[in-house]
């Protein structure tokens, strides 16, 4: 196999501010879930965020790419599908994905239009609320898959926010179509309580029949199956899923596979930016299981590299901190 994981979903320039509660009611912002924004109400955000609290950070982002960044940041063979338009942003988000030893085909695009971009609102709790202007990733399509590459790739990781667009949905149902033509594996992310919770019926469509391996946290897997329970959750879930691997907040993660459910601890962790910790955990999960660990295994170096990324400003961590977790695994 060429790759581990190849991965589609949008491509997104992460714009990160630290604000207050006040100001997400004020701007009767949702908080804690992902909203999607036209250009012209991006724009008048983005100026009143960058007056008001100032630019904290600007990163490469999106839920799969940070996954993807994880999994080569550990010493895993990635591909990233994706979109970008041929403007600074997208300049910016071609090197960031290079630097990071990530395989793409963005250099060969040159598509006019916007970068996508998400404001990030951090809150003093740790909690991220994110307000997202897709631009060009929304266009998305089959033609933007690289299907040979997935063909050479051990698993296809599917990120539920590309539910968002319909013809990102139907690349999506196509690498589906593909992965399983050639017996590859297929992961899947629910992304966000928010997708389930106004995009239902296109996140069961892209789960069709089922997946190999499903990330999920409790409020989605309880979202998507209509459940009080988290047990109800896991009866209905784990019937249609190779592996369900659902994270726990402070309680840690449960991972399902063959009627028998691994608990794994939580991590002890200062946490000041929850951004982009279900995407670390998938992220050191899918490194660990294409590289020979158990799933108890996988299950707290996931845990670990979360604990890591919260505790910093940032969805990512450097390579460095990726191999002493290796090291001490």
């Amino acid at each position: 196999m060429k790759y581990h994981v190849y991965a589609v979903g949008n491509a997104l320039v992460d714009k990160e501010f630290e604000v207050t509660e006040e100001f997400l009611s004020n701007n009767k912002i949702e908080k804690g879930m992902m909203s999607l924004l036209d250009e012209e109400a991006h724009l008048t955000l983005l100026k009143t965020l960058k007056d008001t609290f100032g630019l904290k950070k600007r990163a490469g982002g999106g839920s799969a790419a940070n996954s993807i960044v994880a999994i080569s940041q550990f010493g895993g063979n990635t591909f990233y599908a994706c979109k970008v338009a041929n403007d600074e942003q997208g300049d910016f988000y071609r090197t960031n994905l290079k630097e990071a030893g990530v395989t793409t085909f963005l250099e060969k695009v040159q598509c006019d239009g916007n970068t996508g971009k998400c404001m990030v609102m951090v809150t003093p709790d740790a909690e991220r609320t994110m307000n997202t202007f897709l631009g060009i990733t929304s266009d998305f399509s089959e033609e933007d898959l690289h299907l040979d590459e997935l063909k050479q790739s051990e698993y296809l990781y599917i990120e539920g926010y590309l539910v968002t667009s319909d013809i990102s949905k139907e690349a999506v149902m196509k690498a589906r179509m593909v992965a399983d033509k050639n017996g590859i594996k297929t992961a899947m992310t629910f992304s966000d309580p928010s997708m389930v919770t106004y995009f239902g019926d296109g996140i069961k469509e892209m789960f069709a029949e089922g997946v190999d391996i499903l990330f999920c946290n409790e409020e989605e897997a309880l979202t998507f199956t209509g459940s009080e329970k988290l047990e109800d959750a896991i009866a209905q879930l784990s019937p249609k899923v190779g592996k369900l691997v659902i994270t726990l907040g402070s309680k840690g993660a449960c991972i399902v596979h063959k009627g028998t459910t691994t608990f794994v601890d939580a991590e002890k962790a200062e946490a000041i930016d929850t951004n982009g910790a279900g995407d670390m955990f998938a992220g050191a999960f899918l490194y660990g299981i294409t590289h020979g660990l158990t799933d108890e295994q996988a299950g707290k170096l996931a845990n670990q590299a979360a604990a890591k990324v919260v505790a910093t400003f940032g969805a990512r961590l450097n390579k460095e901190v990726h191999q002493e977790l290796l090291a001490q695994l």
